[in-house]
C-alpha cells in the first residue's frame, strides 16, 4: 500500500539523493573532524615521526595553513571548551564546600580571563625576545589556553580527594611547561629555517 501511494501522481516523494545541509544538521562535519583526528593524523605522525605545521608563502612571508587545512594547526575550539570546563568544575567544587554564589562564579570567570590574557602577553613577549614576533596571535592564544587542561585535572582531583590537588597542580604545571617548550621550539625552528632559506636565496642572486 505504501508503494502504491508513492507511485501515484501528485503525492510528494522524499528526495533520494539530497545534499546534506550544514546549517540544518548540527552534527554536520563532526564525523569528518573525528576521522581527521583519529585517522589521517595517526597516519601522518607515523609517516613523519613528529607533529609538523604546514607552511605556505603569502606575500613573500612564511605563513601557516588554517586549521581547516592542517590538523596540527591550533584552533580555538579546544581552548574554549577547556576554559568552560574549568569554570564548571571550579563552580562545582565551590558548591561542594558550600561557597557557591553567582558572584563567586563571575569572579572565577574574570580571574580565568585575566590569567589567560597574562599568559598570552608572557608568551608573546618571549617570542618577540627570541626574534619571532611574527607568530600569529590566535596561535599564541590557543597555546596559552592549554594550561586550563591541567587546571581541570587539578580541580577534578580536588573534588575526588582534597589532598590530591597539591600533587596534581605541580605535575600539570610541569606537563604544560614541557608542552609549551616543545611547541614554541618548533615554531621558532620553522621561522629560523625560513629566514635561513631567504638569506641563502638573497646571497645567491646577489
Amino acid at each position: 500500500m505504501h508503494n502504491n501511494l508513492e507511485n501515484q501522481p501528485g503525492v510528494p516523494r522524499p528526495p533520494t539523493n539530497s545534499q546534506m545541509n550544514p546549517f540544518g544538521n548540527p552534527f554536520y562535519g563532526a564525523g569528518s573532524y573525528r576521522e581527521r583526528i583519529l585517522g589521517s593524523s595517526s597516519d601522518y605522525v607515523q609517516s613523519t615521526g613528529h607533529w609538523t605545521r604546514i607552511t605556505e608563502l603569502v606575500g613573500g612571508r612564511l605563513s601557516y595553513k588554517p586549521p581547516i587545512y592542517d590538523i596540527n594547526d591550533p584552533d580555538l575550539y579546544i581552548p574554549l571548551m577547556v576554559f568552560s570546563t574549568y569554570i564548571v568544575l571550579a563552580g562545582f567544587s565551590l558548591g561542594l564546600h558550600g561557597k557557591f554564589t553567582t558572584e563567586s562564579l563571575n569572579w572565577l570567570f574574570i580571574k580565568g580571563l585575566i590569567g589567560w590574557f597574562l599568559q598570552v602577553l608572557l608568551l608573546k613577549s618571549i617570542m618577540m625576545s627570541l626574534g619571532s614576533g611574527d607568530s600569529p596571535l590566535l596561535d599564541i592564544v590557543s597555546y596559552a589556553s592549554y594550561t586550563f587542561t591541567g587546571m581541570c585535572l587539578a580541580v577534578l582531583g580536588r573534588i575526588i580527594w582534597c589532598q590530591s590537588y597539591y600533587f596534581l597542580m605541580p605535575w600539570t604545571c610541569l606537563c604544560m611547561g614541557i608542552f609549551l617548550m616543545k611547541t614554541m621550539k618548533r615554531v621558532l625552528f620553522a621561522e629560523v629555517t625560513w629566514g635561513f632559506i631567504r638569506s641563502s636565496e638573497h646571497s645567491y642572486y646577489t
